[in-house]
């Protein structure tokens, strides 16, 4: 049914690629508020971007393992403006791609390159277990990392399976422009005009933290989430909502962590939990 979410009001905190997320939500009738996390920025400095990209052309990579979609995104802008962006593709084409769940992969086709594995769980876990399964002694490793993330357990497991291993950070997150979102959002829980708050990453949980903290508003905000249902994409959101002693309240079925599952996990649980927010 086209309109399982009609007269919800469905929280969303937009980071990297919420845009789709948010319109698969509206196209099941939900109100969807949005609330902007931070902004994304090319690496303020683009040296050591440009010089990974030249190393990767001039020594090519054996493998690359992307974790996420913006990432590459960011490397192919860079790419182009310094005129090697086709260079870059071809010396890719010739290496193994991996990639964190399905949001590289799609970043890939667009350069019309495919990932060769994707990780059952779109977490750096579960690019540990994917890789670890494969012999990486003496191979060149191109990793692209992202912002906000201790990455130290993925490229200690990637070293100690024999790979050269050459990060590239190729954007940075601009959070302060966006706390008055963060705070309108937490107000508008705490008053009860939000049926769901939906996470789709665990960046999304740190940072409402972090930001209801730096305004003093941490107490409104679990205030808010007592009268607000959480739905949680999959494991590692919900494993860092409790890690801050929150719970989860909605969650698609097993091994299915993707959008869609979630909606449907959603309109169930409003269905029978939460009668739907007056006009």
């Amino acid at each position: 049914m086209a309109d399982r979410l009609n007269g919800y009001r469905i929280l969303i905190l937009e980071t990297r690629e919420e845009a789709q997320f948010s319109k698969l939500l509206a196209e099941q009738g939900a109100e969807v508020v949005q609330c902007p996390m931070f902004t994304i920025h090319d690496a303020p400095d683009p040296a050591p971007v440009e010089a990974w990209i030249r190393r990767a052309i001039e020594k090519p990579l054996d493998d690359l393992v992307l974790m996420t979609g913006e990432g590459l995104r960011r490397i192919m802008k860079l790419a182009r403006a310094r005129g090697v962006d086709a260079d870059l593709v071809a010396v890719l084409a010739k290496a193994r791609k991996f990639t964190r769940g399905p949001k590289p992969g799609k970043a890939l086709r667009e350069v019309g390159l495919e990932a060769q594995q994707t990780t059952e769980k779109p977490t750096t876990e579960g690019v540990i277990e994917m890789l670890g399964k494969l012999d990486l002694r003496g191979r060149r490793l191109g990793l692209q990392l992202y912002p906000d993330k201790d990455h130290s357990a993925l490229t200690g497991a990637l070293t100690a399976q024999g790979a050269a291993v050459d990060t590239v950070l190729p954007y940075a997150y601009d959070s302060r422009a966006a706390d008055a979102n963060i705070v309108a959002a937490i107000d508008d829980m705490a008053a009860g005009r939000i049926d769901a708050l939906a996470l789709t990453n665990l960046g999304q949980v740190r940072r409402l933290i972090e930001a209801a903290k730096a305004h003093g508003s941490e107490a409104k905000l679990r205030a808010g989430l007592e009268r607000t249902l959480i739905a949680s994409v999959g494991p590692a959101v919900s494993g860092e909502l409790a890690a801050h002693g929150l719970r989860t309240d909605i969650a698609p079925a097993e091994d299915h962590y993707f959008m869609r599952p979630l909606i449907s996990a959603m309109a169930a649980a409003l269905a029978e939990k939460r009668p739907k927010v007056a006009g």
